[in-house]
């Protein structure tokens, strides 16, 4: 055994914490290519992103990447589920203190325009959704990933911090959640194209119509403004 070899054998920590070691740097290699992923997906667009330039933006090797995603539409779901937790961690304080439905639609919308805020984030989205329609033999599948994904992520919390749709039907939600999707894509590929073809004033108006429609029943949207 080289002398080498038996330095790096006396200086590794016992069983456990060697474990708890690899597991740490297994962790932050996972989120340097998540984070790699995001820069090269918004430079270069999702389809021509290649994997040897996110694996090469990291730091990482082929190999790292493949260790961790089976291939880019893998690595994407990693940060759309990335993002759904941040969100969550975001708005949920406010949702709780929030007493009336009136507040939980305010603190809903704000949520809404601080992502509308976000370029990088709202591109990739888009990105996304355009690659999968371009591949229309991946895109019932995908789409049905995503809604999976969106609804194993955020329908627990959701009914505990928005009481309004804890007793609706699973598809009822997704319906609803729909609805402020398609605004939400919309109204991104507006503020991309032409920053100023929206007003704060009315993107907050027209996001609080669609949350409000989206959190009450029937009956009490007819007073939504």
């Amino acid at each position: 055994m080289h002398d080498s070899e038996k330095l790096t054998n006396l200086e590794r920590p016992p069983g456990p914490l060697w474990t708890a070691h690899k597991q740490k740097r297994a962790v932050q290699t996972r989120q340097d290519l998540i984070h790699a992923a995001r820069a090269i997906f918004a430079r270069d667009g999702f389809e021509q992103a290649r994997i040897e330039d996110i694996a090469a933006h990291a730091g990482k090797t082929r190999g790292a990447f493949y260790a961790n995603f089976e291939d880019k539409e893998d690595v994407f779901f990693a940060i759309f589920e990335e993002d759904l937790l941040r969100d969550q961690e975001r708005v949920q304080p406010r949702l709780r203190a929030a007493a009336t439905t009136d507040q939980r639609i305010d603190a809903v919308t704000d949520d809404l325009l601080t992502l509308l805020r976000d370029r990088q984030r709202t591109l990739l989205s888009l990105e996304f959704k355009m690659y999968a329609i371009r591949h229309p033999h991946k895109q019932n599948r995908l789409a049905e990933l995503h809604a999976q994904m969106l609804q194993r992520s955020c329908t627990e919390k959701v009914d505990r911090l928005v009481p309004e749709l804890a007793d609706l039907s699973v598809e009822e939600k997704r319906r609803r959640t729909a609805e402020i999707s398609a605004m939400l894509d919309g109204a991104a590929l507006s503020l991309l194209f032409d920053r100023s073809s929206l007003g704060e004033e009315q993107l907050r108006r027209y996001l609080r119509l669609t949350v409000c429609d989206a959190l009450r029943s029937r009956k009490e949207t007819d007073g939504c403004a």
